[in-house]
């Protein structure tokens, strides 16, 4: 048995030292002559004169040490030999093709993967736009969702977990990159039988005494300090509901009367039942939206959502 596994593993070494020789253009020659099964027409589709083809593939069965054809007057015929090495070979050819190809793609961002961080309530308007055209651009790149708060999503981007966040406002990230996009009016969300969702216009003072709700997670941090700095400039004391739930629950308790909440233009993009949203009329500040990334980060397909990005956000500051 030791002298049976010694053999074993001479074969395999002379195998691997053979395969060594074997130059990749000689394995491509011998495939296409076993499809024409002639040598001058294969070098027809190869593009190569017809002594180069019977060279190489001469090269490849010496180097073998197996008669791969047998050559005849009009032509040639794969040998049993030869049919077993050729079916073996087709197939490897083909999975290398397949691995090249997709190496490529993967390296221009034509395919592969980009996980990207955000929270609901800027899952629509600018940013489904870009993920939208991002798609019809590159249909083989998947898009992997994560929500999560501002933070929560930064600290994935630093830890390579996530390729990208979109978060509301600046970021203090100083080992990140962050690019502003896009801006977003700020909205109020009021029941839709609030007194003041049929007025003609809404400012600030009319705010002064309501309870609104600020969620502890998305952009409710932003949300909670625009609402402070702006009922205290009308010389008033904020009503704050702090409340730990997500964007459509919120809307739903908006509906049922217990307060008001501001929120972004993209917000209204989604129709909540009971819910009128309004401008401010003396409302002078925009909602801000940047996209958060790692430096480190050398991600083909980043990179092609970067750049769309930003030519989206010129063309919508453009316009």
């Amino acid at each position: 048995m030791r002298r049976s596994a010694r053999n074993r593993n001479r074969q395999s070494e002379r195998s691997q030292v053979q395969l060594g020789r074997i130059p990749l253009v000689a394995l491509r020659y011998a495939v296409v002559a076993a499809e024409v099964l002639n040598f001058r027409h294969a070098a027809n589709v190869l593009g190569v004169a017809q002594s180069c083809v019977s060279a190489r593939i001469k090269a490849l069965e010496e180097t073998l040490g197996v008669l791969l054809f047998e050559r005849r007057h009009r032509g040639v015929r794969l040998t049993e030999a030869g049919q077993r090495f050729v079916a073996e070979v087709s197939t490897g050819i083909g999975h290398l093709d397949h691995a090249v190809r997709t190496a490529g793609a993967i390296s221009s961002g034509a395919e592969g993967r980009l996980t990207i961080g955000l929270h609901a309530s800027i899952a629509s308007g600018f940013l489904a736009d870009l993920r939208g055209r991002y798609r019809a651009t590159y249909p083989k790149v998947e898009q992997v969702i994560t929500e999560g708060r501002s933070s929560e999503t930064v600290a994935l981007v630093r830890d390579g977990k996530l390729d990208i966040a979109f978060v509301v406002g600046s970021v203090e990230a100083p080992d990140c990159h962050s690019r502003e996009l896009w801006q977003e009016s700020l909205m109020i969300a009021l029941p839709a039988d609030h007194p003041l969702a049929s007025s003609p216009t809404i400012i600030w003072a009319d705010l002064a005494t309501e309870t609104f709700l600020v969620r502890n997670g998305g952009s409710g941090p932003q949300v909670f300090e625009h609402v402070i700095r702006r009922i205290v400039e009308r010389e008033r004391s904020p009503r704050i509901h702090r409340i730990d739930v997500g964007r459509d629950t919120l809307m739903h308790m908006v509906a049922a009367g217990e307060g008001i909440t501001l929120t972004s233009e993209a917000t209204t993009n989604v129709p909540f039942p009971g819910v009128a949203f309004r401008r401010i009329a003396d409302e002078a500040e925009q909602a801000r939206f940047s996209a958060v990334w790692s430096p480190h980060n050398s991600s083909p397909a980043l990179r092609n959502l970067l750049d769309l990005a930003t030519e989206m956000s010129r063309s919508v500051r453009s316009g």
